[in-house]
């Protein structure tokens, strides 16, 4: 008779966790409590604020409380929907640290100390980083519920780190939410924070950070929809000392009006429209818009030559460029009253010329059509040819132009014998 074979048992060792790894589980009223009792024991000590933050870590859990510590770190308690303190029922419990964001002074120096402890806890764990940064859109988010006082401390904080890298400008879009705009509240706090911002970095960091957050062309929005044009937002920053941002918001405008120009100019190219008709419209708008006619008249170029699909033959081009350029050579004498705009105009023939193979040999017969045709004076030509040129190509358009030159310069010397005389 066989025996029984014994059920087969599960071998290997219990994993016991050392207490020492155990985080320590709260509700986040009590997680408050910890950490306000802790912070508050440390006094205005900020190294020893540090340290404590760092300890504690390795038995709280800050990754299941980041937006709690993170609230305690900005406004001292934990924060409700709106902006106010959670306050606890039992009146005599502490609730709030003594050290934080907002008892910080309004002081760029005492800032980037407050910054610092952030700096140090998130270099310490690192999965505080993203947290870091929603909790930046959230309490912007809240502005209203928070004092004046409050506000500007807050935006000193928010542009010192935004200028440290500490977050990105991803947390600003919070400043367009309507009830912000509406009071004005998201526009004072973005000029605040510009003009920090400028203290500790140049505005090409300012832009190119608002840039990677594609809000650059926002600004207009910080600004309610009646006063939202371009006279405000130049008035508005020139009188807050901020001249950098006002310079960029007015570029970007102008882009904008060159672009919006540039599509106008093609539909009434395309449609034949007459050339004096475009040229009161071009004036009309460039007066309105306030752009330059050094501008005007290379977007006028680029829209001309745009609007014809160009042959590939050298030979069948050349033709078929000066052909078009001497219908339309009125309107660009239109724009070429200044010159700088004919010395632009130049170096932009120049460089397309360049660009587009089966042009090269076509340069100098558009100068002298263009000459002409009054669209460029000899004076403009000749300071081309001596120093105004592109690099591009210069040698063979340089000695494309080698005859046209010289024979403007005998004109000009037998003119001054003639006046001499």
């Amino acid at each position: 008779m066989s025996q029984k074979q014994p059920k087969p048992t599960l071998g290997g060792q219990k994993i016991r966790t050392r207490k020492r790894d155990e985080k320590k589980t709260f509700e986040p009223t009590a997680f408050r409590d910890e950490i306000v009792q802790g912070l508050n024991e440390q006094g205005s000590d900020l190294e020893a604020i540090s340290r404590y933050l760092d300890k504690q870590g390795s038995r709280l859990d800050y990754r299941r409380y980041a937006e709690t510590l993170l609230d305690i770190l900005i406004a001292g308690g934990m924060l409700a929907p709106g902006g106010s303190l959670i306050e606890d029922a039992d009146k005599t419990k502490t609730c709030r640290v003594d050290v934080c964001v907002f008892t910080t002074p309004d002081d760029v120096a005492a800032m980037r100390t407050q910054a610092e402890i952030f700096n140090k806890l998130i270099r310490r764990y690192k999965y505080l980083e993203k947290s870091f940064e929603d909790e930046m859109k959230k309490v912007l988010i809240f502005l209203k519920g928070f004092s004046d006082e409050e506000r500007a401390r807050l935006a000193t904080f928010t542009a010192v780190v935004l200028a440290n890298q500490q977050v990105t400008a991803n947390i600003l879009p919070s400043l367009f939410h309507e009830n912000l705009v509406k009071e004005g509240i998201g526009l004072d706090f973005a000029t605040a924070v510009f003009k920090t911002w400028l203290s500790e970095k140049d505005v090409n960091h300012l832009i190119s950070c608002l840039r990677r957050a594609n809000i650059e062309q926002r600004l207009p929005e910080l600004f309610p929809a009646n006063k939202r044009s371009q006279e405000h937002l130049e008035s508005h920053f020139r009188t807050a000392g901020l001249g950098p941002v006002a310079d960029f918001q007015k570029g970007q405008q102008n882009v904008a009006y060159k672009k919006e120009l540039q599509k106008k100019l093609a539909d009434m190219i395309s449609n034949e429209d007459d050339v004096k008709e475009i040229v009161l419209y071009v004036k009309d708008y460039m007066k309105k818009n306030e752009l330059a006619e050094h501008e005007v008249v290379v977007l006028v170029w680029f829209s001309v030559m745009k609007s014809v699909e160009w042959n590939k033959k050298e030979d069948l081009v050349a033709e078929q460029a000066i052909r078009l350029l001497k219908a339309y050579a009125p309107l660009l004498a239109a724009f070429t009253t200044q010159g700088r705009s004919e010395l632009d105009l130049l170096v932009k023939i120049q460089n397309y010329c360049y660009d587009n193979i089966q042009f090269m040999k076509v340069f100098h017969k558009i100068l002298v059509l263009f000459y002409k045709a009054d669209v460029l004076s000899e004076d403009a030509i000749l300071k081309w040819h001596k120093d105004g040129h592109s690099s591009k190509g210069r040698s063979v358009f340089l000695e494309q132009t080698k005859e046209l030159v010289e024979w403007l310069q005998s004109a000009e010397e037998e003119s001054e014998e003639e006046d001499e005389d």
